[in-house]
């Protein structure tokens, strides 16, 4: 099949890893997360853009050190060179997809654990889904 056409918000529901790369296209990339309860992403900084939405669960996105609550419906864009954070809150999952734009991991890459994806020194090394 050409391309991802498949229930996003289904997929991102269902997913129990920290990250698992669905799809690798050239110039974007898509991804599913699960945060467990008082979990966060981890601060980064991307030279790439990243735009996240969250299915599940209610936390908060920190942008350049300011915070914003999130919930279901609430999007994130983190423009390349933006230091950003996800933190879950503590009562469940938070369940959420996101697009970078160039790929940012190897393609079919699943970390279950934050530690797994911590521990795992991968990026993107130009190999797309197709």
């Amino acid at each position: 099949m050409k391309g991802y056409v498949r229930s996003i918000e289904k997929a991102a529901q269902q997913n129990a890893t920290f990250r698992t790369v669905l799809y690798t296209a050239k110039n974007c990339q898509l991804v599913v997360m699960s945060l467990k309860p008082g979990e966060d992403i981890g601060e980064e900084v991307h030279q790439l853009d990243q735009l996240l939405r969250v299915e599940e669960g209610e936390g908060k996105a920190v942008l350049d050190g300011i915070e914003h609550r999130i919930k279901p419906g609430f999007a994130i864009l983190v423009p390349a060179g933006t230091r950003h954070n996800i933190l879950n809150g503590p009562s469940g999952p938070m369940k959420l997809y996101t697009l970078y734009a160039p790929p940012n991991h190897r393609d079919g890459v699943v970390h279950a654990t934050k530690a797994d994806a911590e521990a795992d020194e991968e990026h993107f090394d130009g190999k797309t889904t197709e």
